[in-house]
């Protein structure tokens, strides 16, 4: 099957880069190639535009310049976040994290990196609909707290977090928080102020960048202490010469999200939708994740009773049709989604997860095939398994029933 032919709707994972990200770039490769940290023409063309794209993305995210680290992607800034701002706490006796069952594993990752330092770790609770509510983070938030780290958006089931109502809990007590925007930002508004949050994540190929180049955002007088020592670049926080065309290309590729997100999710939000209705109509017992309403426009998370999830992707691969079971860092895993058992579903129902994320180039052709190829698909799968009446909460929710 030729690429023309397949249907790419993994776009939580990775997006393809945008042609004229790449025309930015590619000047800096070749031709405006100095180190940004030497003193001679070219050392200082490369720190302009450094500098140049640390206002692009602030102004992105509604911060200062000043307030902007470039990092490695998503995963240096979430560990740069967590543990900085430990280490940092840690100094005046706070050796307390808070954070919840649902994050990427580069948020719980460094948690349980520094539980095992002797840190405590608190994980709050979620409801069915992977949602943190407030009153559950006042609960735990003590005088010796460090950090609290709560994800904008979910990467696996879309659900987005109240976190402006967090936030109030985080500032009345006096606690920094992180939050990991990396699925959110580029799909929707993303504002540090309106959100209330003090660090923020970023990572460049969620959002048509280069991949390997994020930022951390830290609001001015938040205390973190540098992950990455070495040389005195980013202001003395992250070590290490800059990613001059990567940063480059992180710039541009937010300047064109930004510019294109209105019409862009309005018409992935109507994609999107004619998908879940249509997987509701052409299949049987299947249940919906995430939040119905506070979700990102381009998330499409199920459960298929008597399927496993890795078949259904090999499956629809044969067809040319990409999809995920979760997220792409916990692929060859044999335990399903911690996301999905943490919002209360049973293991073998969660066993049974199917995660499409739409892009700008996904096409209503497109998800009419995927529509038509996979029936035939789960069909086939539940003939090789024990299949029995399915429970109520694989029936049609209401809030989608009444939009069919």
């Amino acid at each position: 099957m030729s690429d023309q032919d397949s249907i790419y709707l993994d776009h939580a994972a990775t997006t393809p880069c945008d042609p004229r990200v790449v025309d930015a770039m590619n000047p800096y490769f070749t031709e405006v190639f100095g180190n940004p940290s030497t003193m001679y023409e070219g050392g200082r063309k490369a720190k302009q535009a450094l500098e140049g794209a640390r206002e692009t993305i602030a102004n992105a995210i509604g911060a200062k310049p000043e307030e902007i680290i470039f990092t490695s992607g998503g995963t240096e800034s979430d560990n740069h976040a967590i543990i900085g701002l430990a280490e940092a706490g840690k100094m005046k006796g706070k050796k307390h994290i808070v954070t919840t069952p649902i994050e990427h594993h580069a948020v719980l990752e460094p948690a349980e990196y520094l539980k095992a330092r002797g840190f405590e770790l608190t994980i709050l609770p979620v409801d069915e609909h992977g949602i943190v509510h407030p009153e559950e983070v006042k609960k735990v938030l003590r005088d010796d707290t460090a950090v609290v780290s709560i994800m904008h958006s979910n990467n696996e089931v879309g659900t987005i977090q109240p976190l402006s109502e967090i936030s109030k809990v985080t500032k009345e007590a006096g606690v920094p928080l992180h939050t990991d925007a990396v699925q959110s930002f580029g799909s929707v508004p993303v504002n540090v102020d309106d959100l209330g949050c003090d660090l923020l994540s970023i990572s460049s190929h969620k959002f048509y960048g280069p991949k390997g180049v994020g930022a951390l955002y830290v609001r001015k007088g938040t205390r973190i202490r540098p992950l990455i020592r070495g040389g005195a670049q980013e202001r003395n926080r992250r070590a290490s010469t800059e990613n001059i065309s990567g940063i480059i290309g992180l710039a541009k590729a937010a300047e064109i999200a930004l510019a294109e997100m209105e019409v862009t999710s309005a018409r992935i939000t109507k994609l999107r939708d004619r998908l879940v209705n249509g997987l509701f109509n052409v299949l049987t017992d299947i249940r919906h994740n995430g939040h119905p309403t506070e979700r990102l426009p381009n998330n499409v998370n199920i459960c298929v009773r008597g399927v496993e999830g890795e078949a259904m992707l090999l499956f629809l691969d044969m067809k040319g049709i990409s999809a995920s079971s979760g997220s792409a860092c916990s692929s060859g895993s044999l335990e399903p989604s911690h996301v999905l058992r943490a919002m209360g579903i049973p293991q073998e129902v969660a066993h049974g997860s199917l995660r499409f994320t739409l892009g700008k180039k996904t096409t209503e052709e497109q998800i009419d095939k995927v529509l038509a190829e996979i029936p035939a698909i789960v069909d086939r799968l539940r003939q090789m398994t024990p299949y029995q009446q399915p429970p109520e909460h694989y029936k049609m929710p209401e809030w989608l029933a009444a939009k069919a």
